[in-house]
């Protein structure tokens, strides 16, 4: 039995000249989608850094002239107030409880605190100077988290610590956003991190950056 053959043979399938366009400019759409993406995830990653140093200035601020936030007015640095004392002084749990103590309301931890949260306040919202900034804010965080003892469901005098969580708290969520901005540059985007990058000194030393 012989097969008709059709009329008409098919010279295989081809794109329309538009498809082949598309497919043509495909990379370079890819290419700008990509940028795109990475710009929005640069500003994303840069209001996170403006935002965490405005954390970082309004606690200086606030402990330096006593704004009636968390230090009452009059009691401020400026005004003979000290910015440790009450913190430290006022530690009731964890393995450094008598050392917190000893350390409250010291010239030094006053200083050494105050010229923290400043430093990182403008480094953050700068832009600038991100990984040494990571590194002193999570120095500080991670004192503050020993500070307050998560783990503990007590304190030293036996009432409840009131802890919501034995380990997550939100000075460990601080120190790992710190590092997470230093790893992305996140100073390139609304700061001067491009600019400090090209400076001799930043970029003979890798640590400033």
């Amino acid at each position: 039995m012989a097969v008709h053959q059709p009329t008409h043979r098919s010279s295989g399938f081809h794109l329309p000249p538009f498809r082949r366009n598309h497919a043509d400019s495909a990379p370079g759409a890819a290419g700008s989608a990509e940028a795109g993406t990475l710009t929005v995830r640069a500003y994303v990653f840069a209001s996170a850094r403006v935002l965490m140093g405005f954390v970082f200035l309004w606690a200086f601020l606030d402990k330096t002239f006593g704004l009636g936030y968390a230090t009452a007015s009059g009691k401020g640095w400026v005004e003979g107030g000290s910015p440790t004392k009450g913190f430290l002084g006022h530690v009731a749990v964890g393995p450094m409880e008598s050392t917190f103590h000893s350390w409250a309301g010291a010239t030094w931890a006053d200083w050494l605190f105050m010229m923290g949260l400043l430093g990182i306040g403008l480094a953050l919202t700068a832009g600038v100077a991100l990984r040494p900034a990571a590194f002193a804010g999570t120095v500080m965080m991670a004192l503050m988290w020993v500070a307050e003892w998560p783990p503990a469901k007590h304190l030293s005098d036996g009432s409840a610590s009131m802890s919501t969580n034995p380990f997550a708290d939100y000075h460990l969520v601080y120190a790992v956003v710190l590092v997470a901005l230093a790893a992305v540059s996140a100073g390139d985007a609304l700061g001067l991190g491009r600019l400090w990058a090209r400076l001799p000194i930043v970029r003979d030393h890798a640590w400033l950056r």
